[in-house]
C-alpha cells in the first residue's frame, strides 16, 4: 500500500540514523541508516499501524496532506 500521509524525516545524532515520523498516526516512527531505508521502513510501519488499528476497531485518520504546522 502506498500511503498519502505526510512523513517528516530528520537525522538523529543520538541514534546515528535517519528518523521518519508520521504526525497523523500517533507513535508511527521508523529509522534507517540512509534516507532510502528510513523511507522504506516507515512505509512498512504505516501499513502495520493501519492494520493494527483496524484489528482493534480504532479510527484510522484520513491523510490530510501537507501539514502547515510541521
Amino acid at each position: 500500500m502506498t500511503s498519502r500521509y505526510e512523513i517528516i524525516m530528520y537525522w538523529s545524532e543520538e541514534d546515528a540514523a535517519f528518523i521518519a515520523e508520521v504526525p497523523e498516526l500517533p507513535g508511527c516512527m521508523a529509522d534507517g541508516p540512509t534516507r532510502q531505508e528510513s523511507l522504506a521502513n516507515i512505509e512498512r510501519v504505516i501499513d502495520e499501524w493501519i492494520e493494527t488499528a483496524r484489528s482493534l476497531g480504532r479510527t484510522i485518520p484520513e491523510p490530510k496532506g501537507r501539514l502547515m504546522y510541521a
